[in-house]
């Protein structure tokens, strides 16, 4: 099939089918050696139908990529990571549903998307540990009924940047009932934060996610490489993108993921909290909590380490959250501890069960 036929079948425009088999999505059967065309054969339209349905519905080039390889050994695995990026989508399309009707309520307007708040409970415990490589520990992390937050410091004053930035995010008093609100101090909180880190620790820096619980919401900031989780209903998501020069190049198609996980720059930032410039912008997100989730913080220390699958095993064993905090260190640990690591686990409880 000529690359017009082919893309009339599989409804993917020649442009499109050009760039998918430059990232080794969809290389044609057959390219001619003196005119360049590309020629498909018929038994390449399902698997271009699949790229096309994964595009419509948001998944980025890499996940697509992870999404077709899987799909011919492991069609449960596919399904899998399909699940997955829509759980993500959804949990934006209702963060941005509670900030527009923050915003009608603030311009006064009737929202129409009104929910009922239930206030619920937070159970935490945080842990590092500085494993058997590093000589000191650099990292933070805090777990108390409103601020769930780790730092990963670096530097030769990186513990001093650390702990800088949690004092900072701490003194974040809860303002009042909407989204955007919440959002926008906890978006001032780090940049205090970065200023602070810049006072305290000149020439170094810090990572910093940090979650602030207000009873029935998780509004998260993220800087750097640390991660943030939800197991909810047995499903693990991520909540949380690594600011990165691996995860970039792996957001762009350059790389797939086992690639970055083993790649000598994974730890390359590009953002972080050192007090330089007019600081990062954090990654800002708003999450409903309901009674049965379990939140995971945790800085790379961990999650360069463990497999993901291993986290979700720890998460999802039963155990209280600090019994699985230490379980996950210990996971860390196992892999040779190569890096300071810690977490915090949270899990929500109907009003009145938590201490």
């Amino acid at each position: 099939m000529t690359i017009g036929e082919f893309a009339r079948a599989s409804r993917l425009s020649a442009k499109a089918l050009r760039r998918y088999d430059e990232l080794g999505l969809l290389p044609p059967a057959r390219v001619d050696a003196y005119t360049g065309y590309r020629y498909y054969a018929g038994a390449q339209v399902e698997r271009a139908r699949l790229v096309a349905w994964l595009r419509r519905i948001g998944m980025p080039l890499a996940g697509v990529r992870d999404v077709c390889a899987l799909h011919g050994t492991d069609p449960g695995a596919a399904a899998r990571a399909v699940r997955a990026h829509w759980a993500r989508v959804e949990a934006e399309t209702a963060e941005r549903r509670d900030l527009a009707a923050s915003l009608l309520d603030r311009l006064g307007g009737t929202t129409g998307m009104t929910t009922t708040v239930r206030p619920h409970a937070l159970l935490a415990a945080a842990l590092s540990e500085r494993g058997r490589v590093r000589g000191t520990q650099q990292d933070r992390a805090h777990a108390g009924p409103r601020l769930l937050a780790v730092a990963d410091g670096y530097g030769p004053a990186g513990d001093l940047a650390a702990t800088a930035a949690l004092a900072a995010v701490s003194g974040l008093l809860a303002p009042g009932g909407r989204a955007g609100d919440l959002l926008n101090a906890l978006e001032d909180a780090v940049r205090r934060a970065d200023a602070e880190v810049g006072a305290a620790a000149p020439g170094s820096g810090t990572t910093l996610t940090a979650g602030v619980w207000t009873g029935s919401r998780l509004a998260l900031a993220h800087v750097g490489d640390g991660r943030a989780y939800l197991l909810r209903d047995g499903a693990l998501v991520r909540l949380t993108r690594d600011h990165t020069a691996v995860q970039a190049r792996v957001d762009a198609g350059e790389l797939a993921p086992a690639e970055a996980a083993a790649h000598p720059d994974r730890a390359l930032l590009l953002r972080a909290l050192d007090g330089a410039g007019d600081g990062p912008a954090p990654d800002l997100s708003l999450h409903e909590g309901r009674p049965g989730d379990r939140w995971l913080l945790c800085t790379d220390g961990l999650s360069a380490v463990v497999p993901e699958a291993e986290l979700h095993a720890a998460l999802a064993a039963g155990a209280d959250p600090d019994a699985t905090a230490r379980s996950l260190l210990a996971l860390a640990d196992a892999r040779g501890g190569p890096d300071n690591a810690s977490c915090v686990v949270a899990d929500v409880l109907p009003a009145g069960e938590a201490g």
